[in-house]
């Protein structure tokens, strides 16, 4: 990372003069870096999962370590962050300083998710329920003159239809879990992205990089993961990754360009980074616990398989250990 500063620094210091003032470090190749490692590491994480999810095994194994990237970067970086700035002395005690903000408006963000979830879920599987019903009185009015018929069709049509019951409604909920989970990196992501951007000193740039790695690639396997179960349509795959891997160098660009103006310890910044990053919290702990973790887990796929079971808590760990880690040198 040091060479490719240097680099940077040496292909044009004149941009760097007229780009910077004072003990702004900056320079294009910075600023190549930013967008670059955002996008990059962003879709690689998601298009990992398009090599591996016929791999079952590897599938549960690397959508637990994932999930416990997720849990960990909910509750240890973006969760005190949001304490950090809701509580900080420029807002005053009165009201930041006298109730626990953040965390009231992460629980309510992850009620939020479940009763979107739910409501969501509920509302698919009541249309999908219409039609058997609608079927099996067909059946019953032809069945009436011919109880052969009848029997013959309750059996062999019956169990079909549940089934295309259960494998919609799975369907529904992994569309949904999908698309909630994306909102929620997505809404961090800006928010990170934004910090990398409008950073000015090289010490501070070189820890967010490499957090932003980090948290980029492996949030986008957990996302890439949810997105192949629900077996979406090309056009939308490739919507959905272009709108995960973009979000981070929009921050980026917007963080630059208000640089010069930004202030980040200023009340209205601090409230908004704040409530976002509590909502976005609340977002990521409900569905790592709930979505990804509580599903997996009680998979009969692992609940028969000790071995992958053992694998599935350990690599759980290792994510949410590596991730919690990473919080030490980001706050060098």
């Amino acid at each position: 990372m040091e060479e490719g500063y240097r680099d940077g620094d040496q292909l044009d210091r004149a941009a760097i003069a007229r780009w910077s003032a004072g003990c702004d470090d900056r320079s294009y190749g910075r600023v190549l870096v930013r967008f670059g490692v955002a996008g990059v590491t962003g879709s690689a994480g998601e298009a990992n999962w398009m090599w591996r999810k016929g791999l079952q095994r590897s599938f549960f194994l690397i959508k637990a370590f994932a999930a416990g990237v997720i849990l960990a970067t909910g509750f240890i970086h973006i969760l005190p962050d949001a304490f950090g700035s809701l509580t900080s002395p420029c807002l005053g005690q009165n009201p930041w300083g006298r109730f626990p903000f953040a965390g009231f408006v992460a629980m309510l963000s992850a009620i939020g998710t479940l009763m979107m979830e739910s409501f969501a879920t509920g509302y698919h599987k009541r249309f999908e329920l219409r039609k058997p019903q609608q079927i099996s009185g067909d059946h019953e009015e032809n069945g009436v003159g011919s109880d052969d018929n009848g029997a013959s069709g309750g059996h062999i049509h019956g169990p079909v239809f549940a089934l295309k019951r259960t494998n919609s409604s799975d369907l529904i909920r992994h569309r949904i879990v999908s698309q909630v989970l994306e909102l929620g990196i997505v809404v961090h992501s800006v928010i990170i992205g934004l910090s990398l951007g409008a950073s000015k000193s090289k010490t501070t740039i070189k820890p967010l990089v490499a957090a932003l790695s980090f948290h980029q690639f492996f949030e986008g396997m957990g996302l890439g993961g949810c997105i192949s179960q629900a077996k979406f349509k090309v056009q939308t795959k490739v919507i959905m990754i272009l709108f995960f891997s973009l979000t981070t160098p929009t921050g980026v660009a917007i963080g630059i360009w208000i640089s010069r103006s930004y202030n980040e310890t200023s009340p209205n910044a601090l409230i908004v980074q704040g409530i976002l990053n509590s909502a976005s919290a609340g977002i990521l702990i409900y569905m790592a616990l709930v979505d990804l973790l509580g599903a997996d887990f009680m998979n009969s796929n692992m609940l028969c398989n000790l071995r992958l079971q053992l694998g599935a808590h350990l690599t759980l760990l290792v994510g949410a250990l590596s991730m919690s880690l990473l919080a030490i040198w980001e706050g060098n």
